[in-house]
Order: C-alpha cells, then structure tokens, then sequence
C-alpha cells in the first residue's frame, strides 16, 4: 500500500498499475533519481475540454528518457489513453496540469550511470490554473543556459530545472515576474520557464535552437499557426539589445501556452496584437483540433 500525503492541489498519480489520489510516497533515499536526479518528466495541459498536442508530450518524455539512459516503459498510445482516463476524477472547472515521469531507481555511485533496466514510471494530473494573458514582467539573468556538452539539454531532465529556478528567484528578488535566460555565448536562449519571441516592425522572431534550450512543443505549434495565418517566424540569434527595442514580446509554453511580456528591465509594453493573434490562433486550433 503506497503511502499519500496531503497534495497543494487535487492530485492523482498512476503508478505500479493504478490511482492514487494525494502526493503518492514513490522515491527512498537509496533510490538513484533522489540521489543523482535521473528523471525526466513532460507537461500537457487540460483545459476546456481539450488536451493540445498530448500524443507529442508523451512521445517526448520517452525520448527525453533514452537521452537520459533510460528505458521507456510506455507506450505514446498507454499514456495518452491513461491520461484521459485520469482526467475524468476532476470535475472540469480548473485547468489540469498533466506530469508524466520516467526515473532510475538503482545505479552505481557518482559518476556511474543510472541502471536502465530499473526504470519506473508515474503519470501525476493535478489542477494547475493557467496564469492570465494580461502578462509578465522580466529582466536579464545573471544565469545561463548549459550547452549539450555540460548537460542533457536534449531532454526535459528534472536536475536541469535547478537553474530555471534560481534564475527566477533571482529575478523575482530584484521586483520582476520571470527571467531572460541568455546561452553561453551571451544570446537569449528563453526565459526561466518558457520559450520567447519578439515582434519588430510586423516581424515575429525567435531564439534559434543551438542545443542550450528546449525547443518547445507549443513553440512549435505558435510557429506552424502563425505561418498558417501569414505571418513568418525567423528562427535566428537574437541579443539583450533585440528585446530591449523590440515592438512586442510574447512567450509559449505548456503551463499557459501563449502569455504577452509587458515589461523588460525598465521599459514597459502593451499586450501587442501579434500576441493576441497568436493566442487567439492556439485557442482556435486546440479546440478544433479536439473536435
């Protein structure tokens, strides 16, 4: 009998063949995850009704698992199917954050990998409301993003959200919301939670993925939209200075998909109508898309 423990949220997990309701007790002290963080995990969204690009999250956390060695236990088809079964012990009236995870439960000592064979896997739903569209402040991080060579940066692994982290409470010391992330070499790669874009003069732009940030799922999906619409995204190495004189910044991302930036540093922005566009066009898609 798996021990629970009173959850922030409504919460259910599915782990070892069925449900639990609460934070289910699933990682000791011996185990390799809690000591040398091999994990991975991904995020869908629920919300109204419809769970936008599901099938690709749950095709990337296994993919994210065999860049981390380890080995998927799921099927893309188990997880989707297991995550509209859960779905169905909320009542719908607030947006549902949906975690499935993959992690090694035996390994070797520092420096010796997890064991592959020992993986586990847990699909957690809890209820995550989304924030609104009126948007967020951010200012430049002291912190950067590793490169592929320092960290799995091919995978959603947990021991790289450490950094996104601090880069936040960093910035959140300092009066803003979220932070700008820049690489190595001193380009923005993202915020500390979310992929970004900038509009200059009608265009939409976008930090080119160089291996130091997740391209995302709902970044992906913004730029296919926008495209669809007219308007093309240019992927490409964008500076401090870009966003500073940019016309309008937006972000995507999973937890709240499509969210305008309306401040940067000391500069203030109005929600643009390129972001309300982009929102607009998501929202229309994922509920025609569910249709």
């Amino acid at each position: 009998m798996l021990q629970t423990a009173p959850a922030q949220t409504r919460t259910w997990t599915y782990v070892d063949g069925d449900w639990h309701e609460g934070n289910v007790a699933l990682i000791g002290p011996r185990s390799h995850a809690f000591w040398l963080a091999s994990s991975v995990f991904d995020g869908a969204r629920w919300f109204e009704g419809v769970a936008p690009d599901l099938d690709r999250h749950a095709a990337r956390v296994n993919a994210s698992a065999l860049a981390l060695g380890l080995q998927p236990t799921m099927s893309v088809e188990e997880i989707v199917g297991l995550t509209w079964d859960g779905l169905k012990k909320f009542d719908g009236n607030t947006a549902v954050y949906i975690r499935p995870m993959y992690w090694a439960e035996h390994g070797g000592y520092m420096g010796v990998p997890a064991d592959p064979a020992s993986t586990r896997f847990c699909l957690c739903l809890y209820e995550a409301p989304m924030i609104a569209p009126s948007g967020f402040s951010i200012t430049v991080s002291p912190f950067r993003r590793p490169t592929m060579e320092t960290m799995p940066t091919n995978a959603k692994a947990g021991c790289l959200y450490p950094n996104n982290g601090r880069a936040i409470l960093e910035a959140r010391a300092r009066g803003f919301d979220n932070a700008l992330v820049l690489d190595m070499l001193g380009n923005v790669a993202e915020t500390g939670s979310s992929n970004v874009f900038l509009v200059k003069d009608g265009h939409v732009f976008t930090p080119a993925p160089n291996g130091t940030f997740l391209s995302g799922i709902t970044r992906a999906r913004t730029i296919a939209l926008l495209g669809d619409y007219g308007f093309r995204t240019t992927e490409t190495t964008l500076s401090v200075q870009d966003f500073l004189e940019a016309d309008e910044i937006f972000s995507s991302g999973n937890h709240s998909k499509i969210v305008p930036v309306t401040r940067i540093q000391e500069r203030e922005l109005q929600p643009g109508p390129l972001a309300r566009k982009a929102r607009e066009l998501y929202w229309d898609w994922a509920h025609s898309s569910a249709a």
